[in-house]
């Protein structure tokens, strides 16, 4: 008989995951530094971020549309200087932080992947989904699969 500790993830499948803490909202100030951590995306590393505009918290990967590269051009700095849109440090992309919807440069019509994100009882959550699930840095990593 497994122990309780010996079962294995639960997959999207098996019902949605539930919402991991991402900081304290008093963390997310006002058109301020944003909040990033480790996510998985498609199971690979990647980062996200949380920033607080216009009194509401959003969410995104942060990975520009143009090229799939980190956007922040310090640690969680992610505004341009009028903290008014969302920019990209490497060819200057701009984005609308309330819909990660692109306004000017090279992203074209595309849009920034959003996260669900949740502010409750003082604390900010973001929700796994299919393709973005969080970093266990806690667990084993899981074995490669066995050749045929």
């Amino acid at each position: 008989m497994a122990e309780a500790g010996d079962a294995p993830p639960r997959t999207v499948s098996e019902g949605p995951l539930p919402p991991e803490r991402v900081c304290a909202g008093a963390e997310l100030p006002e058109r301020g530094r944003a909040v990033v951590w480790d996510v998985l995306l498609w199971g690979r590393p990647a980062r996200a971020f949380a920033l607080r505009f216009d009194g509401k918290v959003v969410a995104y990967l942060n990975r520009c549309v143009h090229v799939p590269t980190e956007m922040d051009w310090q640690d969680g700095e992610f505004l341009d200087i009028d903290r008014r849109w969302i920019l990209c440090s490497i060819h200057g992309a701009a984005y609308e932080p309330a819909s990660g919807r692109c306004v000017g440069g090279p992203c074209g019509r595309g849009k920034l992947t959003a996260l669900r994100v949740e502010e409750r009882d003082g604390e900010v959550y973001w929700y796994p989904s299919r393709d973005i699930a969080p970093v266990r840095f806690d667990e084993a990593p899981h074995p490669p699969p066995s050749a045929p």
